[in-house]
């Protein structure tokens, strides 16, 4: 993938484009903090005004609005070549295509990224970054939890956490920063021989990667540059660092989430407390095992009658939906919704599986494909799907939400898909 000369960032910046603010206002931080600093900040998004009214109405509450401007429901050229800095949001698919990003880099314009800006301000030594295809974001919570529960002064940030930038104060008092690092990400900060241009070729003290397995092919385009990206986690570290990879554990924690899997989780943020030096291992264990378990990840909610309800909705691979059913005492009293957006992944392993379950219920755009291979129910929506299972289960059954999809055919986000999954149960809780 060829990419344009490396372009370096320098001090003389007045005018900033932020390239995607997003629904949830992903691009707020950074539009922020380029606000804060007295830089002119354009923000452009290919969605409408009517569709970001909330993160822009938030934006135009900043001191320095007067320094803000607005491009909504297409982007333009010119924003990215009549400009001092690109800051691109990571969701970009395929940035290296990206027509307005290589307009940028032909005119000699830096792109960079909010995470790409804000390890600038880090001190390497105390971070702990965290990969994976499944599991990246119970391991990073749980990491933080751990030293949380030690005394040590820890953020939770990144992919799953707020904004570094807009909390630069408080990072030269914390004892670790805990960041989940895309694989996205990852590319932006040099893990990869095609990184983008000025990329900070920059990775963490300790570096964390619980399991690589295919996703995300619509953003890297193979599935071979999406593992290169999450191996690259560890592509600059320096002597002394640490490289922590999942391995079997014979050793039961006594945890307060389910599944092998989160006992897998559970290691490696153990060893990541110990190995920065901040509690030993008894207390490390003592700490995690009060874990409680993140929302939309195996997150058990009221049960109706006797039956087990389960909230899996950040499942976005088939490999993730394999380890919510496995989790299961019996997987085959499990009642599985599952569908989405497949990320142009392979949905094999959820329909070779379909038949030792209870039932599979599926959903979205890969509803149809997955009934048809599977011998399940094509339901369709969510509400139809929810609506099946609990007509077909018996005493002490499971309902599980584990879509091994994205979400985007239907919902925003899967936290959306997630919560409207709790609200179809309520509902059904409270009728007579």
């Amino acid at each position: 993938m060829p990419t344009p000369p490396s372009q370096s960032i320098d001090e003389s910046i007045r005018r900033v484009t932020v390239m995607g603010l997003g629904r949830f206002g992903g691009g707020q931080g950074v539009a922020r903090w380029w606000l804060d600093r007295g830089v002119d900040v354009h923000v452009t998004d290919q969605a409408t005004q009517d569709q970001l009214a909330e993160p822009v109405a938030v934006l135009r509450e900043h001191d320095r609005h007067d320094q803000l401007t607005f491009q909504l429901g297409e982007h333009l050229e010119t924003d990215f070549t009549e400009t001092d800095l690109v800051v691109a949001n990571p969701a970009v698919a395929l940035p290296w295509a990206n027509p307005y990003l290589q307009a940028a880099w032909a005119a000699g314009v830096p792109v960079t990224t909010e995470i790409a800006l804000a390890i600038t301000h880090l001190n390497r030594r105390r971070v702990i970054g965290i990969t994976g295809t499944a599991g990246k974001s119970t391991t990073a919570a749980m990491t933080h939890h751990a030293l949380l529960g030690c005394g040590a002064r820890s953020i939770l940030a990144g992919n799953i956490g707020g904004s570094l930038l807009l909390n630069l104060e408080e990072l030269e008092q914390v004892d670790a920063v805990v960041l989940e690092l895309s694989s996205a990400m990852l590319w932006w900060l040099g893990a990869t021989d095609d990184a983008p241009p000025g990329a900070p070729n920059w990775s963490p003290s300790i570096a964390i990667t619980t399991n690589v397995e295919a996703n995300h092919l619509d953003w890297h385009g193979t599935e071979s540059h999406y593992r290169a990206c999450k191996k690259g986690i560890t592509r600059h570290q320096q002597p002394g660092d640490h490289d922590i990879a999942a391995g079997e554990h014979d050793e039961l924690l006594p945890l307060a989430v389910p599944g092998m899997h989160n006992q897998h989780n559970a290691q490696l943020a153990i060893e990541a407390v110990t190995r920065m030096g901040c509690a030993s291992r008894d207390q490390a264990i003592e700490a995690v095992s009060t874990f409680p378990g993140l929302p939309h990840r195996l997150e058990r909610l009221p049960s109706f009658g006797t039956n087990a309800c389960f909230n899996d909705s950040k499942s976005t691979t088939p490999g993730a939906t394999m380890l919510a059913i496995d989790a299961m005492p019996d997987p085959a009293r499990v009642h599985l919704i599952a569908g989405g957006y497949d990320k142009g992944l392979e949905m094999d392993a959820l329909t070779q599986r379909a038949p030792s379950l209870a039932g599979l219920y599926a959903i979205g755009a890969t509803g149809a494909g997955l009934a048809d291979a599977s011998g399940g129910h094509d339901c369709g929506t969510l509400e139809a799907a929810v609506a099946c299972a609990v007509s077909r289960m018996q005493d002490g059954d499971v309902l599980l939400l584990s879509p091994g999809c994205a979400s985007w055919d239907q919902f925003d986000n899967y936290e959306e898909r997630g919560n409207r999954f709790r609200s179809i149960l309520d509902a059904i809780r409270r009728t007579p």
